[in-house]
Parts: structure tokens; C-alpha cells; sequence
């Protein structure tokens, strides 16, 4: 951890020597972030790795698979650090973002670590780095306190290249992202239900968007393509299960303008082996028998998943706001998946916002997920009331941003 924070404090003091260096008016670097706690409770029970946030994947597959109901928590893993630098050059600005948070995931689940969200650089219609994949809307991620976000939104951050040949308001973009990335950085072989195979990733996904922007707000379509391929390692040399799927996915979004004070969050996504792209999505290979085929006894098959996301965001006054909705996700699980695999989860969450002052904000939130498993019929739930408080900071030098 220690390493860590000096390797950020080193990286920080260079940028701002570098931009010592140059004329004001060229280039400007802005520091921003926020320290925010949460505290709550969940009158249900979750996987104890994920205790801040509402997972409707990680609510329990069974009776009391995680305990008794009813736990206090306290957390500051919201808690974010950004640095974004802008500096005129003879090929367009160059832009880059460098952002992490405290929020562990991966080997670091459950923890209070440091986690990189974005290290991307952009000069005019090219762009490189750990980004938002464009496949995603982050527009529509509602004004919630809930950190993990709605169950059936796409949301993934990717490291990638991509070309964006309109932008502004209306934009077109296409990407070459990294493959077999999982969302919650955890091992991707976790995300193929087969036993002892290997993933393999020989091409990288391909993603694009366009949006049409107006003054009502924008309409947004987004799609991707992406080879699935894997490796039997199982010693048998009477059976081999290795093959590649295709996964594709559609992504349609928006923002609306509903007056001054109101806008909707929308979002519809379809496909099939996109899991990892999805908010909540376990697995993006499950397996089916293959009957008379005794040297290939069982296949691989892309799942199919649904995302929909609907909020309503409204501001009362300068000093209160509210956001309302509901998220689902669904996956048609193989004939062959386990029994208790994730099939549906449901989430929903209204809250109230108050602003005192400007940068500072005390939230109290309500949180209802559900659980349903494949054909077992077990279900459950989690309700959960959220108290969160957030310091917003920013700085900016040479010049303003």
C-alpha cells in the first residue's frame, strides 16, 4: 500500500514539474476527487466480500448462505482521486486522465485498497488507455449513492484504442478493446462454466457507439463483437471440449430532458457472451450436453443476457434533488448450468439529496435487490437504508478548465 501511494505522490509531482515548465496558456492540469462515507444497513444478508453495495449476483443462492439477516456497515471506499491534464499541441489538445479510488475488487474483494478506474490519453479523434469501453453510456447511471450501480446496466471500463471520427454532442466511435477482461477483475475462467479449460483470446473485441445529441438530450446506440475461445486441459486423449463462440451485444440508452428538473435514464441491452460488459452477468459461456458425441460430451454456449435500466433524476430546489428507478437483468441460462446459477435480479432505489453548501452533500438512500436461481426456485432479497456523505475538492493550475 505504501508503494503504491509514493508511486501516485512521484507521479503527480512530475506532471506538475512538467507543466511548470510551459507557458499557462498552453496547459492546465486539474486535481479533483472527493472523501466519501457510507454508512448503512441491510436488513438482509450478502456475500461478506461486497458488504457496501447492492450485488443482486452476490445475494444468496441458498438459505443463509452468508449468515443471518440484519448487519450495520461503514465504509469510505467511494473515496476517489483524479488528475486531468489539457495541453494545446499542432495536432489538436491532448487530454489525458488518470483516476483511482479505494474500492478493492479482484484478490483485494471486500477491501480498502487502491484501484486504478482510468489511465487513458486522447490527441484529437484518437484515444488510448483504461477507459470507459464504448459499448457502455455512463450517462446513465442515475444520481445515486449505491456504488456498484443498476443490476442491468452495461458498465465496464477497458483498456483500449479507439478512433472517434464525430464528436461533441453528436459523436461516432469504434474500438479495439483488451479481450477476456472481467468486469470485477477477477480470474476470467471464472466467467466460463467448464471445468479444467483454459480461455484463450486471440483477437480483441471490437465495440462503437453513436450518439445523436439535441437539446431534449440524445438518443445512443452501441454494439459490440467478440471472439470466446477456450482450451481443454483435462489428460483425456478420448475427449477434447475446446471451441470459440461468437458474443455480439446491441446497447440502446438516452437521457431525456423532462422539463428543467427532470431527466430519464434509460437503457435496453441485448446479447449473447457479453456477461463481463454487463453490471451484473456471472457467466458469459455456460455448457449444454452434446448426446452421440462421445468424444465432445459437452459444448460451450454464448448466454443470452437482457439489461434495463429506467431512473428518474429530479431537482427540488438548490438544495434537494431526488433519484428514483429500477434496473433488471436476466440471463437465459444452458440446459446444463447448475441449478442455484443466477438466472434474474431485480434493483430499485429512491433517495433524497441535500446540499447545504456547494461540495458538500449528505444523502440517505433506499435499497431493494432481489435473487432469483435457475430452476431450484430459491430466491431472496436485501433491503438496505444508506446514509452517505460526500466532500467534493477540485483544483485547477495554469489556467481555467
Amino acid at each position: 500500500m505504501k508503494n503504491k501511494l509514493l508511486l501516485t505522490a512521484i507521479f503527480i509531482s512530475f506532471i506538475h514539474l512538467l507543466y511548470a515548465q510551459d507557458d499557462a496558456k498552453q496547459k492546465s492540469l486539474d486535481i479533483y476527487g472527493f472523501v466519501m462515507t457510507d454508512i448503512g444497513y441491510n436488513f438482509g444478508q450478502t456475500d461478506a466480500s461486497w458488504f457496501d453495495v447492492l450485488r443482486t449476483s452476490k445475494l444468496p443462492a441458498y438459505e443463509n448462505q452468508y449468515g443471518t439477516n440484519g448487519n450495520a456497515y461503514f465504509s469510505v471506499r467511494q473515496t476517489r482521486f483524479g488528475v486531468k491534464s489539457y495541453n494545446k499541441t499542432a495536432l489538436g489538445e491532448l487530454k489525458t486522465i488518470f483516476e483511482i479510488e479505494l474500492f478493492g475488487t479482484g484478490v483485494d474483494a471486500g477491501q480498502t485498497a487502491i484501484r486504478l478506474r482510468h489511465a487513458y490519453g486522447e490527441l484529437g479523434k484518437w484515444g488510448v488507455g483504461q477507459y470507459w469501453s464504448p459499448f457502455m453510456d455512463s450517462d446513465v447511471f442515475p444520481n445515486t449513492v449505491e456504488y456498484w450501480g443498476p443490476a442491468g446496466m452495461v458498465f465496464f471500463r477497458n483498456i483500449q484504442i479507439r478512433y472517434m471520427p464525430i464528436q461533441g454532442d453528436t459523436r461516432l466511435t469504434f474500438a479495439l478493446e483488451r479481450p477476456g477482461a472481467s468486469a470485477d477483475q477477477g480470474e476470467y475462467s471464472d466467467r466460463i462454466e467448464l471445468e479444467n479449460v483454459k480461455p484463450r483470446f486471440n483477437l480483441p473485441d471490437f465495440s462503437s457507439e453513436f450518439r445523436y445529441g439535441q437539446k431534449w438530450g440524445y438518443i445512443e446506440i452501441a454494439g459490440i463483437l467478440r471472439k470466446i475461445a477456450w482450451e481443454d486441459q483435462n489428460n483425456d486423449p478420448d475427449y477434447d471440449i475446446s471451441d470459440s463462440k461468437l458474443g455480439w451485444g446491441l446497447n440502446l440508452s438516452t437521457n431525456l430532458n423532462l422539463g428543467s428538473s427532470t431527466i430519464f435514464r434509460g437503457q435496453f441491452a441485448y446479447g449473447q457472451g457479453i456477461e463481463n460488459y454487463m453490471n451484473e452477468g456471472p457467466a458469459d459461456i455456460g455448457i449444454k450436453t452434446n448426446p452421440g458425441h462421445p468424444e465432445q460430451p459437452i459444448l460451450g454456449v454464448p448466454l443470452p443476457v437482457t439489461g434495463i435500466v429506467a431512473f428518474f433524476d429530479h431537482t427540488w430546489n438548490e438544495k434537494f434533488a431526488s433519484s428514483v428507478g429500477y434496473s433488471y437483468v436476466h440471463i437465459d441460462n444452458a440446459k446444463a448450468s447448475d441449478e442455484s446459477s443466477f438466472k434474474t435480479g431485480n434493483y430499485a432505489i429512491a433517495n433524497l439529496i441535500y446540499t447545504p453548501v456547494p461540495k458538500l452533500m449528505a444523502v440517505v438512500e433506499l435499497q431493494y435487490g432481489t435473487r432469483d436461481n435457475f430452476t431450484d426456485g430459491f430466491s431472496s432479497t436485501a433491503t438496505k437504508v444508506q446514509f452517505s456523505f460526500k466532500y467534493n475538492f477540485s483544483y485547477s493550475l495554469y489556467g481555467e478548465k
